[in-house]
């Protein structure tokens, strides 16, 4: 029985897949609330946020019945609650800070079931709606639908771009664009020309090898159209909190301009 994950459907159309990270909202109600708004992919971040494994479960299983992908990224190295996210509903695990091919070729070790990595088998959940099936089958379902996503974030992984597309079982390779402007000492200056030569570099790696490049960090539509243009395909979209506050702040300014005059 396959396994559906609309982000991958997305990108392998050629398509843009749109994700929105979701690091204030606690309930599962986001995961229909992101769908209906448009979105292909919930970026579930247990890096940066205080969000816990269960949230993120029961925010995944939600995710899949409401039609969107649930994506998990975990702080770097931490297999355990990327494995745990994965058996509890997860689609995709994004894994920061990787730099070079040895340590992509670790993340496809731990996070794809044999023969492609050596996820030990943890038994049949969401994704199946809790029905049993062939560990075998599954196993393959999972390995095809799930995203296995490295985050390129230093010049370091930059340069090694080329190697870490070759990897056999990366699927997606995401530029933490916040990140590398701050290794480069360029903080914020996303329209930077090395900037650019980054998002160049990794786009080419990823067609000559098969994978899908992504931007993450980018939220100013003025510049967010050159790297797509460029070719990023995956794309971290924005915020949960700053989407509620854009619209919350839009609200009272309307109001507050009633009385103004």
């Amino acid at each position: 029985m396959p396994v559906r994950n609309v982000a991958r459907e997305k990108l392998e159309k050629g398509e843009l897949s749109l994700g929105v990270g979701v690091r204030l909202t606690r309930s599962v109600e986001i995961a229909k609330a992101m769908a209906t708004a448009g979105f292909d992919w919930l970026f579930l971040d247990m890096e940066h946020g205080v969000m816990s494994l269960e949230a993120c479960a029961q925010i995944s299983t939600a995710a899949l019945d409401a039609g969107i992908a649930p994506i998990a990224r975990v702080p770097n190295g931490q297999y355990s609650i990327a494995t745990r996210a994965l058996d509890n509903g997860a689609l995709g695990i994004v894994m920061p800070h990787v730099d070079t091919a040895t340590e992509a070729r670790e993340v496809v070790e731990r996070l794809k079931y044999p023969p492609v990595g050596h996820r030990s088998m943890g038994g049949i959940g969401p994704h199946y709606s809790l029905r049993s099936a062939s560990t075998g089958d599954a196993a393959e379902a999972l390995n095809a639908a799930n995203l296995t996503v490295v985050m390129l974030e230093t010049p370091t992984a930059i340069a090694n771009a080329e190697e870490i597309a070759a990897v056999p079982g990366v699927d997606v390779l995401l530029i933490g664009t916040n990140d590398l402007c701050a290794e480069m000492g360029i903080h914020g200056n996303f329209a930077h020309d090395r900037v650019a030569d980054a998002y160049t570099r990794m786009i080419a790696a990823c067609h000559r090898h098969g994978k899908f490049p992504g931007m993450a960090g980018i939220y100013n539509e003025a510049i967010m159209p050159r790297y797509i243009e460029m070719g990023a395909r995956f794309i971290l979209s924005g915020q949960d909190a700053a989407f509620l506050m854009a619209g919350a702040g839009q609200r009272t300014g309307f109001l507050r301009k009633l009385m103004a005059g």
